[in-house]
């Protein structure tokens, strides 16, 4: 049964997606999460509201920016929202370089009535809503927000267009938990049923490459460049 779910998520790729155009160099996209914020220390929900990045936030974006100051990236590309285009702006000024370009389809979920709220209040106020969020959340429908499917093809679309915009170059982009977790998911052909398996720390880098029509992931989730081995569990955008 898996292993047809697994299909049809590969054929519903196929179908929804149009592959960037083949170039005989590889993209390499480095696909990274913005620092931590005061919403993420709280663990509140922040998703389209633009909470900035924090004391540690800051240092982990300058921290990422050391690890990848003599790496070669071509372009610059970010979410709008402020955690991760300080993020990537810190990563970008450290190499003398600037942001090609925002992209509003990078942004975070829209948790709609959820923004701002508390895990604790949630689990009072939404008990049902919550239950089916933690358990299936592919099903969930954020009140006055939208679904995980519908942020994972803005993020996916988002991500092709930039590789047909600058083939065969090196990308790095901004952006946020979720959205990474559910574009990674797309280029692997997985349906958003399995996005909480992907795993998305403050300021990770995930290396993603694509040659001749194929999606490889190179690289997930890593946070080496923090100097020690990230254990923590919470997951928040």
């Amino acid at each position: 049964m898996r292993l047809a779910k697994i299909f049809l998520a590969v054929v519903l790729t196929i179908f929804i997606f149009v592959p960037a155009q083949a170039s005989a160099d590889a993209t390499t996209v480095i696909l990274a999460r913005h620092g931590e914020t005061p919403y993420n220390k709280a663990k509140r929900y922040q998703g389209h509201l633009d909470i900035p990045l924090n004391e540690v936030g800051i240092k982990q974006a300058k921290l990422l920016a050391k690890s990848l100051k003599d790496y070669p990236i071509d372009v610059f590309i970010s979410s709008p929202l402020s955690r991760a285009y300080v993020t990537t702006e810190t990563v970008a000024k450290a190499k003398g370089m600037t942001i090609a370009y925002t992209d509003d389809r990078l942004k975070e979920i829209d948790y709609g009535d959820w923004s701002g709220e508390f895990i604790s209040d949630l689990k009072e106020k939404y008990p049902e809503e919550f239950k089916l969020w933690q358990e299936r959340p592919w099903l969930m429908n954020f009140p006055n927000g939208e679904n995980l499917r519908d942020m994972q093809y803005r993020g996916r679309t988002a991500l092709e267009d930039a590789v047909a915009k600058y083939p065969g170059k090196t990308i790095f982009i901004g952006a946020h938990s979720f959205i990474n977790a559910t574009i990674i998911c797309s280029v692997l052909g997985l349906d958003t049923e399995h996005f909480k398996q992907i795993r998305q720390n403050n300021t990770c880098v995930n290396v993603l490459r694509y040659e001749d029509g194929v999606w490889q992931v190179v690289l997930l989730n890593s946070v080496a460049h923090l100097g020690s081995l990230t254990l923590d569990t919470g997951v928040m955008k």
